[in-house]
């Protein structure tokens, strides 16, 4: 598939046996789509048992699959998106993924994102019974994790309470120790958004046009304003909104979101965190602490990459990836 090439990595040899390196198509959109066989969460049951304290949601994903796998033996990798982000984001990724691997990759939407539904209610706790919810619905008894940011510290929750579930883990830029000081920033961020005032009956390019406008004042990155924008959506004809639940998301995340729950397990499975050389969401100097709660942890970071490791550093990412799936344990 021509799509592909553009996308596939130049290989990193043994960078990742250092202990330490430097270094969208739920519904498809065009004929380039058609090859893949695509999956939606309405033929799915609801009858999977569920922890009662904690109400989950089904989750709106995409699975990519090249060759569908008659026996249903196929190795599956879920991935979940970061803060204000959605599965579209993961769609060149996920079909290299699974082009390389030959594992079934389903990127799915986490709740008051995307096209999943939204909730009063955002934890890290949620978040876990939401993975373990569609994987019971799926079927799927063990999968690979991979996880940015947000998602990255709900796949770390997911492995240490439910290490039977997980067969690898991969974290893109977060850590389960520290906390970045930008994210203490977040709020900002979530009232800018929030005081953003569109004419109606304008098309839906110079809405995003006046909304970036409006957030210049308040946010003067504009890759991070291109990637928020994404989330505006014309709800109906002429009427604009936020794709997210920005109010569930802004009241849950100074006191739910921004640092990770008290540990008392570890996850014993091969893990491996990825960061960018440019970003100070996961640090060399926390690894100690960190291999104490993954012992089998593995570090990587990638040279002159941010946050967005894998938007920014796309082939180093997939390289270091596509190396640490396939590799015997």
């Amino acid at each position: 598939m021509m799509f592909m090439k553009q996308c596939l990595p130049k290989p990193v040899p043994g960078e990742l046996l250092k202990k330490s390196a430097v270094l969208k198509p739920l519904f498809a959109k065009s004929n380039a789509d058609k090859n893949w066989f695509l999956y939606s969460t309405a033929k799915l049951s609801t009858s999977v048992a569920v922890n009662s304290s904690l109400q989950p949601v089904l989750m709106n994903f995409s699975a990519y699959e090249e060759k569908k796998d008659p026996g249903g033996n196929a190795r599956v990798l879920l991935i979940m998106h970061g803060m204000m982000g959605s599965k579209s984001n993961w769609n060149s990724l996920s079909k290299v993924l699974n082009a390389k691997t030959s594992f079934k990759v389903i990127a799915v939407d986490a709740r008051n994102h995307g096209d999943s539904p939204h909730s009063p209610e955002h934890t890290y706790e949620h978040l876990v019974e939401d993975i373990r919810h569609l994987m019971g619905n799926l079927g799927i008894k063990k999968a690979s994790f991979i996880g940015h940011s947000m998602g990255g510290r709900a796949m770390m929750k997911a492995a240490l309470k439910y290490p039977e579930l997980v067969e690898k883990l991969v974290v893109v830029d977060i850590s389960p120790i520290g906390t970045s000081p930008q994210l203490m920033t977040m709020g900002k961020y979530f009232n800018a958004m929030k005081s953003i005032r569109l004419q109606p009956n304008i098309p839906l390019s110079v809405a995003r046009k006046n909304a970036d406008q409006q957030l210049s004042s308040t946010i003067s990155d504009k890759p991070l304003r291109d990637f928020l924008i994404m989330n505006l959506i014309e709800a109906e004809k002429g009427k604009y909104t936020w794709k997210i639940n920005l109010d569930a998301l802004a009241n849950n995340f100074m006191t739910k979101i921004a640092t990770f729950p008290k540990i008392n397990s570890t996850f014993e499975g091969p893990t491996l965190f990825i960061g960018g050389t440019k970003s100070d969401y996961l640090n060399p100097e926390e690894e100690p602490e960190i291999r104490k709660i993954f012992p089998a942890a593995q570090f990587a970071y990638v040279q002159d990459a941010g946050h967005l490791v894998h938007v920014e550093k796309p082939a180093e990412f997939l390289s270091l990836t596509i190396q640490f799936l396939l590799q015997s344990h």
